[in-house]
């Protein structure tokens, strides 16, 4: 059948499109590459993103997807919000595909495609456990599709998913394996966690759009709010798409020129039978537009903690996934990035276009006693050499006050600056999760948890032949740049 020819009253679909909306494609793939190459060329941007957070939600993401959602949450005529909520075969339909297909054909492709591989396993498997709240709503707008079905189903499936989370990650990742005789997985986590990223990013944009309808409305009546007001605010969507965009590509710029012919044979079938192009299935599961698995098994998501724990093993994971189940030795025996470092998360499953965005990366934990010197160095020189292919942190056992001045002198004559860090103490949780703790010296003392690979690397003293002063310090650099640089290009190996 075809379409009627268009005319001066009707023109082509294309011409009705803003220059913004017409070429969305390409200025999504500018935004792309742009935080690809941030990411990538400024050393120490993802580190500084990172650290502007509020109880492990990422400010900078938080920012944008409010701003990308609230624009279409104002177009919804709550008033009409009666008709959908009545419609019982629409709401029913959304939940068995939501909750009972959409789980279900992700852990047929998990265990097709990804057997052998079990941090990308059960991140897959849990991409299909998290329903995405913010890209339905703006494709959804972008299609001119049904406003106020798209907020109540939006609405719908996460009540439903704050209650069904945990329930269905138990029954996915340990009931139905351990009856099909295969590998099992424990996942926790906490129902308020999710209704805490819910109600901030669904909650606040929804507030937001409602009031700003009903006092809209109100002062200048309804012609006004849809013929004036929201074309004014409705290119904000976008741009809140391509700054999240920016941002959580910028985060992981590094880690996505990382080798990817492992993944691609993997990726490609499962994108294909996923039927959704912004879901990739690489290291986890992360998500985001074309990033789509890269942080679940074990996941941080914007507040949640849930720790996986394979069994057989005592390794409690936060945020990152260790070695696979299926590996026996212990990581300590392996070396750094031994498995496959599992999947971080920089934002909430609901939150982010396409739930979220992240990637596989090593970590690294750099200790000596006051965190002044050494392992400041460490630090500096390893975010240097890994250009955020790693995450990396130090502490200290008893720290000082201050980072030393001939320890931030004798980095800078390399280019590397660390005047504006400051010593810390050891954080029990961030020791619970990193890959691998590096002591400098002789007298920190660290105990790591089972299954945390933990080496000393007993640097050159230069005082012992009586070199003191900036001299001493460039010894000692030179000697830590060395061990960083093979730790470096080991990392790179296994990753």
């Amino acid at each position: 059948m075809s379409s009627p020819a268009p005319t001066a009253e009707h023109p082509p679909v294309v011409g009705q499109l803003s220059t913004l909306d017409r070429f969305l494609p390409v200025w999504i793939g500018v935004a792309m590459a742009a935080g690809l190459l941030l990411g990538r060329m400024v050393p120490g941007l993802n580190t500084a993103l990172e650290k502007i957070n509020v109880d492990g939600i990422s400010l900078p993401i938080a920012l944008g997807l409010l701003v990308m959602m609230y624009p279409v949450l104002a177009k919804v005529r709550y008033d009409r919000l009666g008709t959908v909520t009545g419609d019982r075969a629409l709401l029913l339909g959304s939940l068995v595909l939501n909750w009972v297909l959409g789980p279900a054909l992700m852990f047929a492709l998990a265990w097709i495609f990804l057997p052998d591989l079990p941090e990308y396993r059960t991140g897959l498997i849990i991409v299909g456990l998290a329903r995405c709240i913010a890209m339905v709503i703006i494709w959804n707008d972008l299609a001119c599709g049904d406003r106020e079905a798209a907020a109540v189903l939006v609405a719908l499936n996460s009540v439903f998913q704050v209650v069904m989370f945990a329930v269905l990650g138990w029954f996915y990742l340990s009931i139905l394996p351990g009856w099909l005789g295969l590998e099992q997985t424990t996942i926790e986590t906490s129902p308020w966690q999710i209704a805490r990223s819910v109600l901030i990013f669904l909650g606040i944009p929804l507030l937001a759009g409602y009031l700003s309808r009903r006092i809209g409305e109100r002062a200048k009546g309804r012609a006004w709010y849809e013929a004036t007001f929201l074309p004014r605010i409705g290119p904000w969507a976008l741009y809140g798409l391509l700054f999240t965009i920016v941002i959580l590509f910028a985060l992981q710029g590094a880690d996505h020129f990382a080798p990817l012919g492992r993944r691609t044979d993997r990726v490609a079938p499962v994108g294909v039978l996923r039927g959704d192009v912004g879901r990739r299935v690489p290291a986890g599961s992360g998500h985001g537009p074309g990033v789509r698995a890269h942080h679940h098994a074990g996941v941080h998501r914007g507040g949640q903690q849930l720790r996986a724990r394979h069994r057989g093993r005592d390794r409690h994971v936060r945020r990152h996934v260790g070695p696979g189940p299926g590996r026996r030795r212990r990581a300590a025996d392996r070396g750094a990035g031994a498995g496959r470092p599992g999947v971080r998360v920089t934002c909430p499953p609901q939150a982010i276009p396409g739930k979220g965005g992240v990637m596989s990366t090593p970590s690294v934990l750099f200790v000596c006693v006051k965190n002044g010197g050494k392992s400041q160095m460490a630090a500096g020189l390893m975010r240097r050499a890994a250009g955020g292919a790693v995450e990396v942190h130090s502490a200290g056992t008893r720290p000082g006050s201050a980072v030393n001045g001939l320890s931030a002198e004798a980095l800078a004559e390399v280019g590397v600056d660390i005047t504006g860090e400051t010593p810390k103490a050891i954080d029990p949780e961030l020791l619970a999760r990193v890959d691998l703790v590096v002591t400098l010296g002789r007298e920190a003392v660290v105990e790591v948890p089972d299954g945390t690979r933990l080496v000393n690397w007993d640097t050159d003293e230069p005082s012992e032949r009586g070199v003191d002063g900036i001299e001493r310090m460039r010894l000692v650099r030179d000697d830590i740049a060395r061990r960083v640089a093979e730790l470096a290009d080991e990392f790179a190996r296994r990753g």
